[in-house]
């Protein structure tokens, strides 16, 4: 299974074919071109169901199912982005090789990140900036769905992240409205005396 998935992704990345599949989270299917493998996560340029561009996904290799190469609906799906003149001008320059840096990297090329903890929290995300990551968990300045950032930072811990979001038209919208957040000190350890 594992090896069979893998020569999919990389079959829909070479050949730049729309790729369609199925996580355990999710009902319904996604869609979207592979724009990069890493050894955990592969970044796509999503495909939303209206049939337009909605950002980026990286999601985890070994989450995904019933993986179809190509999509069976690839050239209605390839028609209607070219008649709207939909394209990805560039590869964003995400860095696959960990998950640090990989929010790092999209957090410095994007103003808001999705993070979804789908095993322990299905159904449930997070949006909002980096401020640091250790080797354990990740400080993320969150913004709630009326565009408003948290006065405190939330912890998580980057064993639970399944997915990670940028460049969407809902990230998009939040830091339109919600703007760059305050300036937040990342937390120190008390000193002993």
């Amino acid at each position: 299974m594992t090896q069979a998935r893998n020569l999919k992704l990389s079959q829909a990345h070479s050949n730049a074919i729309v790729l369609r599949f199925s996580n355990p989270y999710d009902e319904g299917w996604t869609h979207g071109y592979v724009l990069d493998i890493g050894p955990q996560f592969f970044l796509l340029g999503l495909i939303d169901e209206s049939m337009k561009f909605n950002g980026f996904q990286c999601q985890l290799v070994s989450d995904l199912r019933r993986i179809k190469v190509p999509d069976p609906y690839e050239d209605f799906i390839v028609a209607a982005l070219r008649k709207r003149g939909q394209s990805i001008d560039a590869k964003p320059e995400i860095d696959l090789s960990s998950l640090p840096a990989l929010l790092k990297s999209a957090n410095a090329l994007f103003p808001l990140v999705t993070i979804h903890r789908e095993r322990a929290k299905p159904g449930e995300c997070f949006i909002g900036k980096v401020l640091d990551i250790s080797e354990r968990n990740l400080l993320l300045h969150t913004i709630d769905p009326g565009a408003v950032w948290h006065k405190k930072p939330s912890r998580f811990r980057l064993s639970e992240i399944t997915r990670v979001d940028f460049g969407g038209g809902y990230e998009e919208a939040l830091h339109l409205v919600g703007g760059n957040p305050k300036t937040l000190k990342k937390p120190t350890k008390a000193k002993r005396p």
